[in-house]
């Protein structure tokens, strides 16, 4: 089994629930939970695991939460000044 997204012009929303219908053997539709409350869900899962794989291949350089700390903390003090 496979599963897809499907995305349909509301004027052909009819038609194409008519086409499942008469395919519903081999089709089976159910409601994603997941973009009922993120409509972006997949997408931003995608970026999260393009980044993930950047880091462990090293090809994305990360910073410890110190230095990162340091770092935010000294730009505030050259915003102060």
């Amino acid at each position: 089994m496979q599963t897809l997204t499907v995305r349909v012009q509301d004027s052909f929303m009819q038609e194409f629930l008519n086409f499942v219908e008469s395919k519903k053997e081999n089709i089976h539709i159910e409601k994603d939970e997941n973009l009922a409350y993120d409509p972006y869900f997949y997408k931003r899962q995608r970026e999260l695991q393009t980044v993930r794989d950047g880091i462990k291949s090293g090809k994305v350089e990360t910073i410890s939460a110190k230095d990162f700390w340091n770092e935010i903390d000294s730009f505030v003090d050259n915003l102060e000044r």
